[in-house]
């Protein structure tokens, strides 16, 4: 037939966003990977993701990502570390005497909680010596490549999530609150 003759109709520009752009809200589902394609981290289960795109407040390259995406597209990403937690900074390996363990038995690998001036930290012991060990507070997946699925499920330019207040927590959905999927 010939259907694909007849022009595109003109955009109204009142229409629903179709892309996302810098300043936007998006909502969206995501699935990382390791490089092993182990799982990392995923909504699934839970209420679609949501930021605003350009606000700093996610790893650039899941926020360059999602720039130019439309209203359900999926899409498959990989991010190199500097796109994502950065490389591991070696000034984040920190030397601790041994007695602050106090006899408490610790092993390598295992997450330690500490308290700082700007509230707790935790990190990875790396090393147990016998007068100290050491402690890496780089972010787990510093030096990781991340692969990433998203897809996204909303675009709008102002939150659509609550923020305080009224959140949605999986033990409890408070009942005045609709937006808990």
């Amino acid at each position: 037939g010939a259907a694909g003759v007849t022009s595109p109709a003109p955009r109204n520009t009142g229409e629903v966003m179709s892309t996302v752009k810098n300043g936007d809200f998006v909502q969206l589902h995501y699935t990382g990977t390791l490089e092993d394609g182990s799982v990392f981290d995923s909504s699934d289960g839970r209420p679609p993701l949501e930021f605003q795109v350009g606000g700093g407040g996610i790893i650039p390259g899941f926020n360059d990502a999602v720039i130019d995406m439309a209203l359900n597209e999926e899409k498959h990403v990989v991010l190199t570390p500097d796109q994502a937690y950065g490389p591991p900074r070696d000034d984040l390996k920190r030397d601790f005497p041994a007695s602050m363990l106090e006899g408490h038995p610790v092993e390598v690998g295992q997450q330690l909680r500490f308290s700082s001036p700007n509230g707790p930290v935790s990190g990875t012991v790396l090393s147990i010596e016998p007068d100290k060990f050491v402690v890496d507070f780089n972010h787990p997946l510093a030096g990781k490549t991340l692969a990433f699925n998203i897809k996204v499920m909303g675009i709008s330019d102002t939150p659509t999530q609550p923020q305080a207040g009224c959140s949605c927590t999986p033990s409890s959905c408070s009942s005045g609150c609709d937006s808990c999927g």
